[in-house]
């Protein structure tokens, strides 16, 4: 946010006043902005440039060269719909807006495409039979069913990696030996990979008792069915700024009742509700968790994760939700696999 504090200017700030902010900023670019940070265009040294070729002068106002209305994006686009706005298009940096049209932050394209490996793990669920998807995981595990161009868990995998996460810890079970002969070591798919091997089902936990390694990070574990494009170090971010010893993603989840809701008090019907909608928060199977929280894992055996929370909520540990509002599909059944194959394009765009 201070990075950013140097680039705001105001309609009444002058040429010279954009063009030390610009060189404060070192972005080549300045944001405009009202009383209250709504974003109002943005400014560019190419812009200046035109302006002073236009007659303006240094001591001119910015108001008729800023942009008025640029390329945006807002607090809760992912990386890879921030990198496809930009596709094809002459754009180094992106204003990030809240729901209010507030500048929040600022996105060097640049950095977005080169993100820096982080130390975080990254450990994912591979190991269940699958059995809703039968008769397609009699022969191929569910993380390996294709959808798009590659297999579910190839896409968890490349997407982690573009947040810079490329540690990556494969628990696997059912048809293990088809993800190890895919995946190998990582290297083809710019990663490194590891393998546990449950000989027995664990749970959504209870593999992590298996981990031989001691975790000096917070990690990430996420259920190998999932797609989505939730932006994991926004998530990262949130665990650490909190504190937290654990933290789950969760997702909103709306149910229609299909009647008319009475309600009522001593049999008298004070009000009638025609089919209500009820929304509630759901667990989005990916979770971030402190290395110490291993040690409330029992040694080989079934522990899932909602346990696991409710083990730390009465330890009052007070593990954290992270709301989900970006795309998420669970791929349990066959109608959401279908989903996710005909959504897969419009989202993921490869």
């Amino acid at each position: 946010m201070k990075k950013l504090d140097t680039i705001k200017l105001h309609l009444s700030s002058t040429v010279k006043e954009a063009m030390q902010a610009i060189d404060r900023g070192a972005m080549k670019i300045a944001v405009v902005v009202d009383a209250k940070n709504h974003l109002l265009g943005t400014l560019t040294d190419g812009d200046i440039r035109r302006g002073l070729l236009n007659t303006l002068t240094m001591d001119s106002s910015i108001e008729s060269i800023i942009q008025k209305n640029p390329l945006v994006a807002s607090v809760d686009e992912s990386k890879e719909k921030i990198l496809a706005k930009t596709l094809g298009k002459k754009i180094y940096h992106l204003p990030v807006l809240d729901h209010d049209g507030c500048v929040v932050d600022i996105k060097d394209i640049d950095t977005l495409l080169s993100s820096q490996t982080k130390k975080n793990r990254v450990v994912l669920m591979v190991g269940g039979l699958g059995t809703r998807l039968q008769p397609l995981t009699y022969t191929t595990p569910k993380p390996m069913l294709k959808v798009g161009n590659r297999p579910i868990l190839e896409t968890i995998i490349l997407n982690f990696k573009q947040y810079g996460f490329s540690n990556i810890i494969l628990s696997v079970n059912y048809k293990a030996e088809m993800v190890e002969a895919y995946f190998g070591d990582g290297e083809k798919f710019g990663v490194n990979i590891e393998y546990i091997y449950e000989d027995k089902r664990l749970g959504t936990a209870g593999a992590l008792s298996l981990m031989n390694e001691k975790f000096n990070e917070s990690f990430f574990v996420m259920n190998g069915d999932l797609l989505t494009n939730v932006n994991f170090e926004h998530f990262l971010n949130f665990h650490l700024e909190n504190n937290s010893h654990a933290t789950m993603a969760v997702r909103e989840y709306e149910y229609q009742i299909p009647f008319g809701v009475i309600n009522q008090n001593d049999g008298k019907i004070l009000s009638i509700v025609e089919k209500p909608t009820q929304s509630y928060y759901v667990n989005a199977g990916i979770y971030i968790l402190n290395p110490d929280v291993i040690q409330l894992i029992p040694k080989n055996e079934f522990y899932d994760m909602p346990t696991l929370f409710s083990d730390l909520i009465k330890q009052q540990k007070e593990p954290m939700s992270f709301p989900v509002h970006e795309y998420w599909l669970d791929i349990g059944q066959m109608n959401q696999l279908q989903q996710a194959r005909d959504e897969y394009f419009s989202v993921f765009g490869e």
